[in-house]
């Protein structure tokens, strides 16, 4: 029950729901139960039992005292008095108005309180898919190597719609429910206590059965949550993978494997189903046996002689009674509810509580400029137990060029990775300026750095969002970054210029007018340091001539880290940085590279052969 109280931190403050919530519930229920006690004094009257074959005298006025008994005294000593005034006809029809108000009142209050909760329950779910969004954002992007996109997805919608549908849903059972069934009993106390106390004996067997139920259900719930993630993965898996599928004529092959996980997921939620479905029957079966014994008892109780309970009272106390059950039924169900939406709330919170490895100090520095060098010392970093990077060290004067290359797998894109921190080192650090990187604040460091990756990240947004990208720039300044980039000319001869919507991920544009979007994008922010991975590799021989003269523009003046591919893209650089399996094996300029006759020669000889 941690998971479930948990989940009212994100309706902070409570009491702005909670307080109006049980007055109008309250109020709700005492209206809904007025007009099942009106129809007391109507059946008395239709049966004559109020009065004998001779009117009787005036009834005297009860002496004031805050109880049940007084209130129902009260309201007869009116009554018999509206009797003598107005007939039986008339009164009849004065109960039958007071009736129709009083289900008209409890409607009204039922509607307002419905109002509340709903508010409630959206505020919950949109603070809780606000927070696990933040958090995604957040985290270090090393956390997601060991994540499911598909699995982190079904947390963030599947997951938190359980919740709302299951736990949410139940806290108005909960807190109005025991309400109704607590104002019933007070009334079936002043009619009949018992009659009450048999009904008080029964009812805890059946929630004896109801508790063996909802105990077996969390395993199920937890299970069918993760079967579901599971699930959301293929998909995505499929989604993305669609050409590779059919590129292979793997569809019969990946179908089946979706089918079985499919029927995977379907038989533990049909288990689930099944004990979720049980509480129902059972309750409302365990419901009617109560009833029925009541009707045996209580007509004992009117056949004895001189019994105080008469006919038109009992069949009130049924009718009474007999709205006990559905919110014992619905309280029942909500247990099972809160079940499932207990295991989802795990679930998020599992994500929420990740550990967040990669965060600023608490004493932290801001630094806004690159005045000398950047210095990596005694690098070293593994994924696991597998050595990615080992002793790096070289440093970065401010305004030079330095080429990351090597054979796939040397480290190249995990050692860019650690200078805006999206990774830490496991051994050594990285000094700008001869302050360590972790002692800046992180948006700092990242501000001071432009990076522009092999893949083109874009947005399904406007050309002009996807290079202000959330910053606050001018028409003027977007257009002139555009023109840096080399993009301003393709861009102009879109459908709507600057306000083209490009589409999911781009599909709208080709791969080298997505890279120069992406280079323009890099551009606005002015940053003093490049970080370029491999940014013309994914590209066609024209479209990589316009981007590299993109690439030059932008890296005028400024210090740039570069990951070759194309090695000849790189002659000109200020000192190149050769890593083999991890390690550093050659370091110098391209004409120096050449003269050692080492694995950089090798490697553009092989270049040059193979082109």
């Amino acid at each position: 029950m941690k998971t479930f109280f948990r989940l009212f931190t994100f309706a902070s403050p409570v009491l702005k729901f909670a307080v109006p919530f049980f007055f109008t519930s309250v109020l709700g229920i005492i209206f809904g139960l007025l007009n099942f006690t009106l129809l007391i004094p109507v059946f008395e009257l239709l049966f004559n039992q109020s009065e004998g074959n001779e009117p009787k005298p005036l009834l005297t006025a009860p002496v004031l005292e805050f109880s049940l008994n007084y209130f129902k005294a009260l309201f007869y000593y009116y009554f018999d008095g509206l009797i003598h005034s107005s007939g039986k006809i008339g009164a009849l029809k004065m109960v039958s108005f007071a009736i129709v108000i009083s289900v008209i009142l409890s409607n009204l209050f039922k509607y307002l309180s419905a109002r509340v909760i709903e508010n409630f329950r959206l505020m919950i779910v949109t603070r809780i898919r606000s927070s696990i969004f933040r958090k995604l954002t957040n985290i270090d992007i090393q956390y997601f190597s060991g994540q499911r996109k598909g699995d982190l997805i079904s947390r963030f919608m599947t997951d938190v719609v359980t919740i709302q549908d299951s736990i949410i849903r139940s806290l108005q059972v909960i807190l109005r429910e025991p309400i109704a069934i607590l104002l019933n009993f007070a009334v079936l106390f002043t009619i009949s206590v018992k009659l009450t106390f048999f009904a008080l004996i029964l009812i805890p067997v059946s929630g004896l059965l109801i508790s063996l139920i909802v105990k077996r259900l969390k395993k199920h719930a937890t299970a069918a949550q993760e079967s579901l993630g599971i699930l959301v993965s293929s998909i995505d898996e499929g989604l993305n993978g669609v050409k590779i599928i059919k590129s292979f004529n793997a569809e019969h092959y990946i179908q089946e494997k979706f089918n079985g996980v499919n029927m995977w997921t379907s038989k533990i939620h049909r288990k689930l189903a099944r004990r979720v479905l049980l509480a129902a029957p059972v309750s409302e079966m365990m419901g009617v046996i109560t009833v029925s014994a009541l009707l045996f008892y209580g007509g004992t109780l009117i056949l004895e002689e001189g019994s105080d309970l008469q006919g038109a009272e009992f069949i009130g106390y049924i009718i009474i009674f007999s709205q006990i059950i559905n919110p014992a039924k619905a309280i029942s169900e909500a247990f099972g509810n809160i079940t499932q939406g207990i295991s989802a709330g795990e679930r998020v919170f599992q994500l929420l509580d990740a550990t967040e490895h990669i965060t600023d100090k608490n004493d932290s520095v801001s630094k806004t400029s690159l005045n000398d060098s950047i210095e990596l010392k005694n690098i070293s970093f593994a994924y696991a137990e597998r050595n990615v990077l080992q002793d790096i060290n070289f440093k970065i004067i401010k305004g030079s060029t330095v080429a990351l290359v090597g054979p796939s797998g040397g480290g190249k894109t995990t050692l860019m990775d650690l200078l805006p921190r999206f990774i830490d080192p496991q051994a050594g650090g990285i000094y700008l300026d001869g302050l360590n990187i972790k002692d800046i604040k992180m948006c700092d460091l990242r501000s001071l750095m432009g990076i522009v990756n092999q893949e083109s990240v874009l947005f399904n947004d406007t050309i002009f969002n996807n290079i202000a990208f959330g910053r606050s720039f001018t028409m003027e300044e977007v257009i002139s970054a555009a023109k840096i980039a080399n993009a301003h000319e393709f861009i102009v001869h879109t459908s709507d210029g600057y306000q083209t919507n490009i589409g999911d991920r781009g599909m709208k544009l080709s791969g080298g007018q997505k890279q120069r979007i992406c280079i323009a994008r890099a551009v606005l922010a002015n940053p003093p340091i490049l970080l370029l991975d491999e940014a013309t590799s994914a590209l066609d021989t024209e479209s990589e001539k316009v981007v590299q003269n993109a690439l030059k523009n932008l890296m005028k003046n400024r210090t740039s880290i570069v990951i070759a591919h194309r090695l000849s893209t790189i002659q000109e650089a200020d000192q190149i940085i050769v890593l083999e399996h991890g390690k550093m094996v050659e370091q110098g300029t391209h004409q120096g590279l050449l003269r050692a006759n080492g694995l950089y020669k090798k490697l553009i000889e092989m270049q040059t052969f193979n082109e």
